[in-house]
């Protein structure tokens, strides 16, 4: 209802407002549709027909008197109003989470659960001894890890699906909105398959590396970002074909199958670099270029406090980063 005189953000949340019919799945329409900019895709993640959502969405600008998103050339943004509705709603969602983890913990008498976000070389040499020690401690504990860039942790992190992540504030997210302890950097290096033309070499230079297969992460990610630069710093074009993926298992199976190489942290190249065994496929390259990215830290959301539980774990992971 665009032509209804609009409401200003703090008026939005009068107690009046749910009482008005907002409803629960009003909610979930808003943070697709700021999650996917897109009122289809939206529909889509919440399993319902576009005409659906746009007569939620409706339902929502009568209900609030106000417009919560607009059109633009991609899809759909969200209004100012759109926005504090959307802040306040995953607020909402956090809430009924922790109710619902705390009554199941009463139910059953485990020891809670927490959910961890990590780029791949911190969760092997951090949060996997960190895990280990707490499972150990408190055997009905229940973990939940995902392995993926710092730009989708930072997002699922907002979202409320991570207690807290270990990785780095991307820079597409304003700093403000986290809070981050530095613990450590992450050394970066290449690797190839068993039997691959560079490895002939001693040492191999940055005017060897373009003219073969690059296996990145998608674009923008900081690892994707650290290489690039380190090319232009260089004086050597860039990759001319490049798969992208955040998949370590395709990352891996690439490599193995073809010439091309891949840019990956130095823990997991040690962890699959073995001897003897079919990861033994995978070699680490000898090179001259310096691949520097920034520090890796234990990041939670501003003004969100960590459960019991996931307290533990955080503190664990900070007492063997810091050692």
């Amino acid at each position: 209802m665009r032509d209804q005189k609009p409401s200003t953000a703090g008026e939005l949340f009068d107690s009046t407002l749910f009482r008005s019919g907002l409803k629960i799945s009003h909610l979930r329409l808003i943070l697709a549709i700021d999650d996917h900019r897109r009122i289809s895709a939206a529909a889509d993640a919440l399993g319902i027909s576009q005409p659906a959502a746009s007569r939620m969405l409706s339902e929502i600008e009568t209900m609030l008197k106000a417009p919560v998103c607009e059109r633009v050339a991609r899809g759909v943004l969200l209004t100012p109003y759109g926005e504090a509705l959307a802040r306040r709603a995953r607020s909402i969602f956090l809430e009924l989470r922790e109710a619902s983890r705390e009554i199941n913990e009463l139910k059953t008498g485990s020891g809670g659960s927490v959910s961890l976000g990590s780029v791949t070389g911190p969760a092997l040499n951090l949060a996997v001894p960190a895990i280990r020690q707490v499972m150990t401690a408190y055997p009905g504990i229940e973990i939940n890890v995902q392995i993926e860039n710092s730009n989708v942790l930072a997002r699922e992190l907002l979202a409320a699906r991570h207690d807290f992540i270990i990785g780095r504030i991307p820079d597409d997210q304003p700093p403000r909105l986290f809070n981050m302890v530095e613990i450590g950097y992450e050394e970066v290096c290449l690797i190839v398959r068993d039997g691959h033309p560079l490895l002939d070499k001693p040492m191999v230079v940055a005017e060897d590396l373009p003219s073969y297969d690059w296996v990145f992460q998608p674009p923008g990610t900081l690892l994707r970002r650290a290489v690039e630069d380190s090319f232009v710093a260089a004086g050597v074009r860039l990759p001319a074909t490049v798969i992208n993926t955040s998949s370590i298992i395709l990352t891996l199976s690439m490599v193995r199958n073809t010439n091309a190489i891949a840019p990956v942290a130095l823990d997991v190249a040690n962890l699959i670099a073995g001897n003897g065994t079919p990861a033994g496929e995978i070699r680490i390259l000898k090179t001259e270029i310096p691949i520097r990215i920034k520090p890796y830290g234990l990041i939670t959301a501003e003004g969100r406090a960590l459960p019991p539980s996931a307290k533990l774990l955080y503190d664990l992971i900070l007492k063997q980063g810091r050692a």
